[in-house]
């Protein structure tokens, strides 16, 4: 087996590439894997920086993670709108904070 069909795609992650209704993914196993690693890094590369600027700025956990997003959206974009939330739900799982918020902001237009 390539190694790239180890990588174990979380099904939040899976769930950006499925169409309402639909099972299959609209991306390809060897896309989506990659995909889920650039995000999968991104989310890790961001932990220490953003588990700095609530002190540091003086800033609550919630408004990190929502310039976090809109650090990811602005232009020219490394990853799609949903990417980027999933992006920050990952970093605020891995820095242990709350979400909801996020959660209950209106979900990002899919792409792709």
């Amino acid at each position: 087996m390539s190694q790239e069909f180890q990588i174990d795609i979380p099904p939040s992650f899976m769930a950006l590439y499925l169409a309402p209704g639909q099972i299959k993914p609209t991306l390809g196993q060897r896309d989506m894997a990659a995909r889920y690693e650039l995000c999968e890094d991104l989310a890790n590369m961001l932990t220490e920086q953003a588990a700095q600027m609530p002190s540091s700025l003086g800033i609550t956990e919630e408004l990190v993670l929502q310039q976090c997003e809109a650090g990811l959206k602005t232009e020219p974009t490394v990853v799609t709108p949903a990417e980027a939330r999933w992006v920050v739900c990952r970093l605020a799982e891995l820095l242990h904070w709350p979400m909801a918020q996020l959660l209950d902001a209106p979900a990002p237009t899919r792409q792709r």
